[in-house]
């Protein structure tokens, strides 16, 4: 049996600050593409170094920032990335939505849960959904058929919306990210049935430490070494689990000085994680197939089978989680990138 890898990159706008000072606007194409030097070091990083080692990858478009900006940044980019050969998917924050009010400055109070699924009503849910689905229509996407929502906040009531519209998967839960608190979402692999929706959740693993228990991170690029990355790899294998998905972000691969963009700079380190990471999935295609959330879903075991799954937790070595962190460390500080881990 093969490991499936989804690699799976949430492609936003930001709200820039804006909701905290009235001076600062929303981010829109330098937050996806993060030019430096006229040079993508974001989202045009990420298609180039995919394309270089022959990966398909996921691309989770969100669509509500479309209230703010009447004029979208994702409709180019998101053709550029289907043109590509990957698959376009659903993702949604709802804080943008807020954009349809005039006076969205006095409703985004410091209390206000504007960016929340977790405890949404499900009308509320079904609206954000649909209009998501919408938006791909407009833009001239395929149907959306896998869904994405922002943070990875997620309850039993969104999956009940999923279901109502007729989205069958989803990747919402990454339990180093959000913890519902719900015991039937605490998931770490595998694929799971709820409401009929097929969840894949991001991969959640134990980040020991040999002086403190271990504690539970997500499996990104920006807070995962590569020799963390391909040790989970090759003990997803070994655990027989059908898939493993990564996340990431185009912005997480620049170094920003503030919340506008407006300064730049390569991320050298998670860059080079995103280029070994590639190199080592093109070298062992056979083991670890790179495949589309939508295809991940096709090849899926049985419902009967989902619906009592293994999840596994994996664990990390202390070793490695140290070396993560001297390299993460020496970079901030020294802006040197000598370090791959």
């Amino acid at each position: 049996m093969v490991t499936k890898v989804c690699f799976t990159v949430d492609t936003e706008c930001t709200i820039g600050g804006a909701f905290r000072d009235p001076a600062l606007l929303p981010v829109g194409e330098q937050a996806l593409w993060c030019m430096v030097a006229g040079r993508s070091e974001g989202l045009g990083f990420v298609l180039e170094s995919l394309a270089s080692h022959q990966l398909t990858a996921t691309f989770f478009l969100e669509t509500q920032h479309a209230h703010y900006f009447r004029r979208s940044p994702m409709r180019a980019a998101a053709h550029r990335i289907a043109a590509d050969g990957h698959e376009v998917q659903l993702h949604t924050h709802p804080c943008w939505s807020v954009f349809q009010h005039a006076d969205w400055r006095s409703r985004c109070s410091a209390t206000a849960r504007l960016d929340d699924f977790y405890g949404m009503e499900i009308a509320t849910s079904v609206a954000l959904i649909r209009d998501g689905q919408a938006r791909f229509a407009e833009w001239g996407l395929p149907t959306p058929t896998v869904f994405r929502s922002g943070n990875l906040q997620h309850d039993d009531v969104l999956y009940q919306a999923l279901a109502h519209c007729g989205i069958m998967t989803s990747s919402n839960i990454g339990m180093g990210i959000f913890d519902s608190g719900d015991a039937r979402y605490r998931l770490y692999s595998g694929q799971h049935i709820r409401h009929g929706v097929l969840e894949m959740p991001v991969l959640s693993f134990s980040d020991r430490h040999a002086w403190q228990p271990g504690r539970l991170k997500s499996l990104t690029i920006a807070g995962t070494s590569f020799t963390e990355t391909r040790a989970l790899l090759l003990a997803a294998e070994q655990a027989g689990m059908h898939q493993v998905v990564v996340l990431t972000h185009p912005s997480e691969f620049v170094r920003k000085d503030n919340d506008q963009f407006s300064v730049t700079r390569r991320h050298q380190v998670n860059q080079r994680r995103l280029q070994r990471l590639c190199q080592f999935l093109a070298e062992n295609r056979e083991r670890f197939p790179c495949v589309g959330m939508a295809q991940a879903a096709q090849a899926a075991p049985s419902p009967a089978l989902c619906a009592t799954p293994h999840n596994t937790l994996l664990q990390t070595r202390p070793m490695h989680s140290l070396l993560r962190q001297a390299t993460n460390l020496l970079y901030d500080r020294l802006g040197s990138a000598a370090l791959g881990w």
